[in-house]
């Protein structure tokens, strides 16, 4: 191993030191009461209370209803997390479908305006819509947190490019095979697409496992509360002795990570695939 290698190697421990060092801290605090994290702040070595804690905030009620605990947290993470990531790969599919082989007129142009929406986020046209999403009636509902957010410009531009670099010998193939455009898109694209839907699955399942200011606008029922929202929430509500619980807080922060790592983990192989690979 050359000099080279050796310095490549030391940055890379030292950004795995960076990344890797504020998470072990959290789970080794959350391991400890409440008294001693309030005294001596964040914990180097695992305490006692490791079951404890978790259990406590896995299933012990809480909140002001004193009905809701960590695991419909989860569940309510798990089906946004599911929601956007499935919803913004089918519309983001069939927009880009639509604009790779259809060749209507403009749908260049539509692209583009498509695209540029990437310059509207969340933040900026934030109050239309939860105008729209109340005027439908969709507040604290499941759809009101998911069907308003599953267009995706990322999504989007991602299939169309690599519905581009599909060969046209297999378009006109299926042409003569008898495919009508359905059937050409769910027996040779969709096929095609698996890595690319893949490395889309895991960012958009991760973007919408971290959404906070959406479900805070639109629940306000605690039932239909979020892990990342229930992290502030369980801070607020679940006090001993007037010490915050920052213990049972940063145990919720550890299960509220550890989902989407195994999603990276257990798709990163296809991840890497479906962002560089060209061959069809």
């Amino acid at each position: 191993m050359n000099k080279l290698q050796i310095s490549d190697h030391l940055i890379l421990l030292a950004g795995v030191f960076f990344m890797v060092t504020p998470v072990a801290l959290t789970f080794l605090t959350s391991t400890h009461d409440a008294i001693t994290v309030y005294k001596e702040g964040v914990q180097f070595l695992p305490g006692g209370k490791f079951l404890e804690n978790y259990e406590k905030v896995l299933f012990e009620a809480g909140g002001f209803t004193k009905e809701v605990d960590g695991f419909v947290m989860l569940k309510n993470s798990m089906i946004l997390g599911f929601g956007f990531a499935i919803g913004k790969i089918v519309i983001s599919m069939l927009a880009a479908y639509a604009i790779v082989y259809f060749r209507f007129p403009m749908a260049t142009l539509c692209f583009w305006v498509i695209f540029a929406t990437l310059l509207l986020p969340l933040e900026v046209r934030i109050l239309p819509s939860y105008e729209i999403v109340q005027s439908l009636g969709m507040v604290n509902t499941y759809s009101g947190l998911i069907v308003p957010l599953i267009a995706s410009a990322t999504g989007t531009f991602f299939f169309r490019q690599f519905f581009m670099s599909v060969p046209d010998e297999l378009l006109e193939a299926a042409r003569i095979d008898g495919a009508g455009p359905w059937k050409f898109f769910k027996d040779i694209l969709v096929p095609l697409s698996k890595t690319m839907i893949a490395a889309i699955f895991i960012i958009m399942f991760v973007f919408g496992w971290n959404q906070y200011l959406w479900p805070t606008l639109i629940t306000t029922d605690e039932s239909l509360f979020t892990l990342v929202r229930g992290i502030k929430q369980i801070l607020q509500v679940w006090v001993g002795a007037q010490i915050p619980d920052f213990n049972e807080a940063m145990a919720l922060a550890i299960l509220a990570i550890i989902p989407p790592v195994l999603v990276v983990v257990i798709f990163q192989s296809w991840f890497v695939k479906g962002l560089v690979e060209s061959d069809k």
